[in-house]
């Protein structure tokens, strides 16, 4: 196994189509009874504690009360998130050439399929599981794991030492993700990024924040697994 492949989750992998953030409101305003500037801020390429926090410090919340509420936001969130995802009118979309790809990796001998996302982890397996992705991702780093995103490839890095005894480094990783904060928490370590640009952000834009290669999507999938491997 030479290959650790750390994939983002939200823009990357699929779109909840709002419903994740639809739960994360409801949650907040049970919790808190606040959720800040909520509709217009940008979710994208941050852990959930992170979100909450900026939304709550906007609305003049204090950092001593915020995580106060913590313990009891993210099973509201979860609570909520379960129950938007029963609704009927909820769709969760995979993107484009992420089945093909993810399958081709999964029968890969040499490359060892995990996730690293902003997500809680329990929110994160709502999520894969609501898409009907494979549970072919063995390791993870989550955002129940740290707050900021470049405290997350490391975890991720030591989990997979623990699961196969091999201490991946530098090239031998790789990190795909939809924003500029995916590609700088892999520089953080110096490991190989790959964007994809299902996102907010343009193959233009991801490299020129610094990504190693940039894709619109995992639709050819002989480039994608080029690209990654």
């Amino acid at each position: 196994m030479r290959r650790l492949v750390l994939f983002d989750i939200d823009g990357t992998l699929l779109s909840t189509n709002l419903a994740a953030k639809r739960a994360f409101q409801r949650a907040m305003l049970k919790v808190y009874n606040e959720a800040g500037p909520i509709d217009t801020h940008r979710f994208d390429g941050k852990t959930d504690p992170q979100i909450a926090r900026e939304l709550l410090q906007l609305a003049g919340f204090e950092d001593a009360i915020i995580e106060d509420g913590f313990t009891r936001l993210w099973p509201t969130y979860l609570a909520e998130f379960e129950h938007e995802l029963a609704e009927p009118h909820t769709r969760v979309t995979v993107y484009p050439g992420v089945l093909e790809l993810l399958d081709r990796l999964a029968q890969r001998d040499d490359v060892l399929l995990g996730l690293l996302t902003g997500n809680i982890e329990a929110g994160a397996q709502l999520k894969i599981s609501a898409a009907g992705l494979p549970r072919t991702f063995r390791v993870g780093a989550f955002g129940s794991d740290g707050e900021r995103r470049d405290q997350l490839p490391q975890v991720a890095v030591d989990r997979a030492r623990e699961l196969t005894g091999i201490h991946f480094r530098g090239k031998d990783v790789v990190i795909i993700g939809d924003t500029p904060s995916d590609v700088s928490c892999g520089q953080s370590i110096g490991v190989q990024t790959l964007g994809v640009a299902t996102g907010h952000h343009s193959v233009e834009e991801l490299l020129a924040c610094g990504a190693d290669t940039a894709l619109e999507d995992f639709s050819d999938t002989e480039r994608a697994l080029a690209a990654i491997l």
